[in-house]
């Protein structure tokens, strides 16, 4: 089954290149494009995506407010947001709002279709210039208390899911098999009462799930 895109953008030059894009690969299938946040909140309902490509700076409504809403509604429904302007705030915020992946506009067409592929297969698309921007967010911030209880075999994994890392990814850097990845990063989730990847990054930046500091 190719899997389902649909796509919120208010530029419309590049809404129709995302569109082209998606139409011709083969694998994937283009449900619905939108200009702006109400057009999609009204129309996204009608016919989910697998996955929604959102612009964040969109007219009126935020592309990270209506990802909010959209996610509350159906929260299998994976997000890559999209964005011309990196912003250390904007990235945990849509993180929050239950955004998975998080890409520049200058990513090549290519890697926006890997990113599409790999955010459905359950990973956390990030373009390098924003993963960078987190390494020095984590670096600059000292790392919530939250995390003294995790062994320093878990917190080096949170650092790397952190980072947007598969769990395969994480083992091959580690020298640890992809099964012992997942054992670890289950045990962190229930020593920091969390249940998901973003949950966790949120703690161990120091921010609890409503975005105050911890």
């Amino acid at each position: 089954m190719p899997i389902k895109v649909s796509i919120i953008e208010d530029d419309a030059r590049f809404r129709e290149t995302l569109v082209a894009l998606v139409g011709v690969a083969e694998g994937f299938r283009c449900v619905g494009a939108y200009p702006n946040a109400e057009v999609a909140l009204k129309e996204i309902p009608k016919a989910w995506p697998d996955v929604l490509l959102a612009d964040i700076n969109l007219p009126k409504v935020s592309g990270i407010v209506c990802v909010s809403k959209l996610k509350s509604m159906q929260p299998s429904m994976q997000v890559i947001m999209l964005t011309a302007y990196v912003d250390s705030d904007q990235i945990f915020d849509s993180l929050k709002a239950g955004a998975s992946g998080y890409l520049t506009k200058k990513t090549p067409v290519t890697k926006i279709l890997e990113a599409i592929s790999e955010v459905h297969a359950g990973g956390a698309p990030m373009s390098h210039f924003i993963a960078r921007k987190l390494v020095e967010h984590f670096q600059e911030k000292r790392p919530s208390k939250q995390t003294d209880a995790l062994s320093a075999r878990e917190y080096e994994i949170l650092s790397h899911l952190a980072k947007g890392l598969q769990y395969k990814e994480i083992g091959e850097s580690l020298s640890i098999s992809a099964h012992t990845v997942r054992i670890h990063v289950r045990h962190i989730y229930e020593k920091l009462h969390v249940s998901s990847r973003t949950e966790a990054v949120l703690k161990f930046v120091g921010k609890d799930n409503s975005g105050a500091s911890v």
